[in-house]
């Protein structure tokens, strides 16, 4: 791990603003803060801070890795739905309420809808925001996915990561803003009307020219084999219920079930999920509860890794 903490007194609202080598370092922390857990080692390294968690959408694990990482390490962490603070209401403006929270708070988390949202807090704050998620990105996620993957295979450079589903949502674009840097190799497979934008895919091919990442997209679920791990999301992300239906019969011939899984023609290929699940939707109960499914060690990753995010930003190591 880097001796010096590049990440101190930054934000994380994309992966696509970080180095390999400052992601790199972020992996070998959260790695570290995982060893400690399971040791029971107690360190209270936010002892005397505070941060505000703002949450527009519903969480579990986002919020709960959040809040425990922070609480063990002996901070306070505030959690601010829509109905404790005025985001959203039209009562005071997003500088201004990032202006106020930036002289109460240590950090700020948001987890929302709008990415610009997100950009604003960290403009006007004065401290770390952290993206819990917004419809464009979510890079605590894909953070826990990296390390899962390098948890079950060592190095995650060259490895193959296929994505199945719909291809154009926040998990997409920050994998593939991820891999770009790390030299993941990324198969998406998705069908024509939902795929990735090729505006996103240009500013990540550079970067993954750079790594020697490999990219896929395309509407071939043969595409699958020779994948290290399969990934899934649901099909109808949140804000667009209205359209399950639509989703629901576009997506049916790319759920990851068992058939499919043997399509990779690897019996140590993994299957990993960013939860919650839809269990007979997107993935079978068979392949998320089976022997082959990482997706629980994956949640429990995000608090990990958020809890390193938290403290290299926070000048905590």
């Amino acid at each position: 791990m880097l001796k010096i903490n590049p990440i101190k007194g930054r934000s994380l609202l994309t992966w696509l603003d970080f180095s390999p080598e400052e992601i790199r370092y972020l992996l070998d922390l959260s790695k570290e803060v995982k060893a400690e857990a399971k040791q029971g080692v107690v360190k209270q390294r936010f002892q005397g801070k505070s941060i505000a968690l703002i949450f527009e959408k519903n969480s579990t694990r986002t919020r709960s890795a959040f809040e425990t990482a922070f609480g063990e390490e002996g901070g306070h962490p505030v959690f601010l739905s829509l109905n404790d603070i005025h985001i959203g209401n039209g009562k005071e403006s997003i500088e201004d309420t990032a202006r106020i929270l930036g002289r109460m708070y240590s950090a700020i988390q948001f987890r929302g809808f709008k990415q610009s949202t997100v950009e604003t807090l960290a403009a006007y704050s004065g401290v770390p925001v952290f993206n819990g998620l917004t419809d464009f990105c979510h890079p605590t996620q894909a953070l826990a996915d990296v390390m899962t993957l390098e948890e079950e295979f060592g190095s995650c450079k060259g490895k193959n990561l296929v994505f199945c589903g719909d291809g154009r949502n926040n998990v997409t674009r920050s994998l593939l803003a991820i891999c770009s840097k790390l030299g993941v190799n990324l198969t998406i497979i998705s069908p024509k009307g939902l795929q990735l934008e090729e505006d996103f895919v240009k500013r990540c091919r550079p970067c993954g020219e750079e790594s020697g990442m490999k990219l896929v997209i395309t509407s071939d679920v043969n595409a699958v084999e020779g994948a290290d791990a399969v990934y899934t999301d649901v099909w109808t992300s949140m804000g667009e219920e209205a359209q399950k239906s639509a989703r629901k019969e576009l997506l049916s011939p790319y759920q990851v079930n068992a058939a499919l899984m043997r399509k990779t023609q690897k019996k140590e290929t993994i299957f990993l999920h960013c939860l919650p699940a839809i269990k007979g939707e997107e993935v079978t109960a068979e392949v998320i509860d089976g022997e082959q499914s990482r997706v629980w060690d994956e949640g429990e990753n995000r608090k990990h890794t958020i809890k390193a995010i938290m403290l290299a930003a926070m000048g905590a190591v």
